[in-house]
């Protein structure tokens, strides 16, 4: 389209506060112009839902399912334009944004799949009853989505609930609100989705606080998705508690990849270079802490940071550049705070730690130590703290050592060895013999601490998206007390 907007209840609209401008953050030149919406716009769009929801929760399963494989297919014709959005929009690296838009059309098919697992179950009765408790959507679901990977977690967030009959109204980032919302609006409206079901807003960072209370608070809203950071995501919690909504939200992360001494240095290294750098840190599930066996620490730390300083920067529509910009300006900063305070505070800088507009070098420190703020505090950025360790007690107790919780690796050649420490860690999710970026769109995706509550994916979205009802039928074995029976007045 020539001119984005919103969409709601079926119609493409403008933002009652105007618009917005979005950067490409490669070149940090505006990008387009984007609909901002107002308080009013949000809550049109959670009315729209709401009336739609009755009749999209009563419509056949299978046809749900279609729409969702139609939309896949449309995603699949459309890869390479979408792919190139993502550069564009996000900064991704065009292996990354070819990877997302394949993994979305793969979410978008096995959310399909979800419509026909929608189970429930017969209980039995002390009086005779046929007693049937059966899983109901909740209503109107609102989406809140990050710009890291805009495609796939607004996918992740809207797919399931959609496919299980709730209606949506989705709110992508202020940072990438056409490969995070609109495109989806675009997608679902050629797949011929009713007016209502699915509808987004977006907005600036301004507009932000007023839009999200809407979408949080709203008596017609039932349950909430929401990915992005932990302060956010305290905030809607307590909101979305106060207001008894369902949630399921899944926050930051301080992963762990724990090396052990008989890991294969090799494979150590490439695990420890993609967990680290892909989409230059900024995945919830990045490595952001490496322990490393103190008897392979120099070979390792050697070969790591050869690797490192061979990583391209520069160019996303490269394959060999996988180093792109970091999101904003905001980000930047945060990034290389943490990084100058790690030095003086007696780290050692192997290599990067310098900057070119929003391209951050791939960074090495080594000598970190657990009172840094590299060690405590989400990055987000592609910067590698390492610590040696002695043993695996050691590591397991560094690695817990965190507020957060959401995912974790270990390499070494003893499967046994690794998943007796991978048991131990305090993490959603654990990985032995692969680094702690990992996902597939059926598996139950999450963390526990302040990574988040609630669970993504497949039966854990279908759980986490509809709400039990107990039903019955008297069938006459159950008695009144005489005293209350007609025969006795």
């Amino acid at each position: 389209m020539s001119e984005y907007k919103m969409y709601i209840n079926g119609e493409w609209v403008s933002g009652g506060n105007g618009a917005f401008e979005v950067y490409n953050p490669s070149t940090r030149d505006v990008w387009r112009n984007i609909p901002d919406a107002s308080a009013d716009d949000a809550k049109k769009a959670v009315d729209a839902a709401n009336a739609a929801k009755e009749e999209w929760a009563a419509t056949n399963h299978v046809q749900r399912s279609r729409y969702l494989l139609k939309a896949a297919d449309i995603v699949e014709r459309r890869t390479k334009e979408i792919a190139g959005l993502l550069t564009e929009e996000a900064g991704s690296w065009i292996g990354k944004a070819m990877f997302e838009v394949g993994y979305v059309i793969d979410l978008l098919r096995a959310a399909a799949a979800t419509a026909y697992q929608v189970k429930g179950e017969i209980l039995p009765s002390d009086h005779g009853k046929l007693m049937m408790v059966e899983r109901v959507p909740l209503g109107v679901v609102s989406v809140i989505s990050p710009w890291n990977f805009p495609l796939l977690l607004s996918g992740r967030g809207l797919s399931v609930p959609l496919a299980v009959g709730n209606t949506v109204v989705l709110k992508p980032s202020e940072e990438t609100p056409v490969t995070g919302g609109i495109i989806y609006a675009e997608i679902f409206e050629e797949a011929g989705l009713p007016a209502g079901v699915f509808n987004v807003v977006t907005c600036s960072r301004d507009s932000v606080q007023d839009v999200g209370d809407v979408l949080v608070t709203s008596p017609e809203v039932g349950g909430i998705s929401f990915t992005g950071s932990t302060a956010v995501g305290r905030q809607i919690a307590r909101d979305g508690a106060y207001h008894l909504k369902k949630i399921a939200m899944e926050l930051g992360g301080k992963d762990a990849l724990i090396i052990l001494d008989d890991a294969d240095m090799e494979h150590a290294v490439d695990a420890a270079t993609f967990g680290t750098f892909m989409n230059q840190g900024q995945i919830c599930m990045s490595t952001e802490r490496i322990f490393v066996h103190e008897a392979i620490a120099d070979e390792f730390v050697d070969k790591f940071v050869a690797r490192v300083k061979g990583l391209g920067i520069g160019n996303v529509n490269e394959l060999g550049c996988p180093i792109g910009p970091i999101i904003n300006d905001k980000q930047l900063d945060k990034i290389h705070t943490q990084v100058t305070d790690a030095i003086d505070s007696g780290a050692t800088l192997l290599t990067g730690g310098s900057y070119d507009g929003l391209f951050y070098q791939p960074t090495v420190l080594t000598n970190v130590t657990r009172d840094m703020r590299i060690f405590r505090e989400e990055n987000f950025g592609p910067v590698a703290p390492i610590m040696t360790i002695s043993s695996d007690e050691e590591a397991i107790e560094l690695a817990n050592d965190s507020e957060y919780g959401l995912s974790s690796g270990v390499i070494t050649t003893n499967e046994e060895r690794g998943m007796n420490i991978v048991r131990r860690l305090e993490t959603g999710i654990a990985h032995v013999n692969d680094q702690s970026v990992y996902d597939e769109p059926h598996v139950p995706f999450g963390g526990v601490k302040n990574s988040g509550i609630g669970r993504h994916g497949g039966a854990a979205s279908v759980e986490a998206f509809t709400e039990t009802r107990w039903l019955t039928i008297e069938r006459g074995g159950r008695h009144y007390p005489p005293p209350f029976l007609a025969k006795n007045h």
